[in-house]
């Protein structure tokens, strides 16, 4: 894995700690990774839908 550094408001990252407070994820590393999972996940579902091909595989 490589490491990134990246600023993040405040905010989100107390509501990211709640998250990890609550058990949801392990950790903010873990958590912040299942997000851009997600998102990566969404455009590759949008980008399947406009040229309309359907795929199982996910990130």
């Amino acid at each position: 894995m490589e490491r990134v550094t990246l600023r993040i408001p405040k905010q989100q990252i107390e509501e990211v700690e709640q998250l990890v407070d609550a058990g949801e994820f392990p950790n903010r590393s873990e958590a912040i990774r299942s997000a851009v999972r997600e998102m990566i996940n969404e455009q590759q579902d949008g980008r399947r839908e406009q040229s309309g091909k359907h795929s199982l595989a996910k990130v």
